[in-house]
């Protein structure tokens, strides 16, 4: 088993299972990036594993979000022109991946939590407890590491903007309608389904597994252009005097904790006190 700080890597049979465990909600901090980088740079030399799985020790978290908190007292960001944030790249990266990459969600996936899930191959999600969404609109942004362009890519132009514009969360059975997932399965075979489609992928030759892989990437592959203009308008907005006063806000009633705020923050978000006209 090799170990990281956000989570561990256990092989077996062409299967690498990463597990994610980052008290308390695995957000997706400095910590998270750097671990991820590491196994990224690992997949890509890696010619032994075929498929890898990603799942949460954390029933009530697979990836919670990106840490905006670290954003807001930080020197302001600027990207170079023409050029994607370092998050988007990475997530580019396990797009990218030659394994096959399995996505098993039980909790909740928002923001880059659910990027992440949509830079891998294939989706799967517990049918009573999976939430997935896009509530960078609620703080004045729009996600920010491909989740504009890849929902627009997988769902249609109008479900794209129904998420990225409302929102709000979508249950695992909704998701899988507009096609953000591939099955919504009953939470108590969710493991075995991804289990067995591991093990049965990962016993046909590395070959043809390849060639899958590069025909279909070269027909779907996210627009680079479009991954760098999100970007772009992503750090851009990050220091804009709303946007800093929306996330100060969430962090107040308890964002990026395991509190009622995270745990039900495609809702909470649309409640933003407005000034009032009286």
């Amino acid at each position: 088993m090799s170990d990281y700080q956000s989570f561990t890597r256990e092989d077996h049979d062409g299967v690498a299972v990463v597990r994610f465990d980052h008290p308390p909600i695995n957000l997706v901090d400095r910590t998270m990036v750097i671990d991820l980088l590491h196994l990224a740079k690992s997949l890509e030399g890696d010619v032994q594993t075929k498929v890898v799985i990603f799942r949460s020790d954390n029933p009530e978290f697979f990836l919670a979000h990106y840490d905006l908190g670290s954003q807001l007292d930080a020197a302001p960001m600027a990207l170079p022109p023409g050029v994607a944030s370092p998050l988007s790249g990475l997530f580019s990266r396990f797009s990218r991946l030659p394994q096959v990459t399995i996505g098993e969600l039980r909790g909740r996936a928002r923001g880059a939590g659910s990027e992440f899930l949509l830079a891998l191959d294939m989706r799967f999600a517990a049918e009573e407890t999976a939430v997935l969404g896009q509530p960078e609109i609620g703080v004045g942004l729009l996600p920010g590491a491909g989740g504009t362009v890849r929902l627009t890519q997988m769902l249609g132009r109008a479900r794209a903007l129904e998420v990225c514009l409302g929102g709000d969360d979508f249950d695992a059975r909704l998701a899988e309608r507009y096609g953000w997932i591939n099955r919504a399965l009953p939470g108590e075979q969710l493991g075995s389904f991804c289990d067995a489609l591991a093990r049965r992928i990962a016993g046909f030759p590395a070959g043809g597994i390849a060639n899958v892989k590069a025909v279909v990437e070269r027909v779907s592959s996210a627009d680079d252009d479009a991954l760098v203009d999100e970007s772009q308008r992503f750090v851009a907005d990050m220091q804009a005097p709303e946007t800093v006063e929306r996330v100060r806000w969430m962090l107040a009633q308890g964002g990026q904790t395991h509190g009622v705020m995270e745990r039900e923050l495609g809702a909470l978000l649309g409640r933003y006190p407005l000034p009032s006209n009286e």
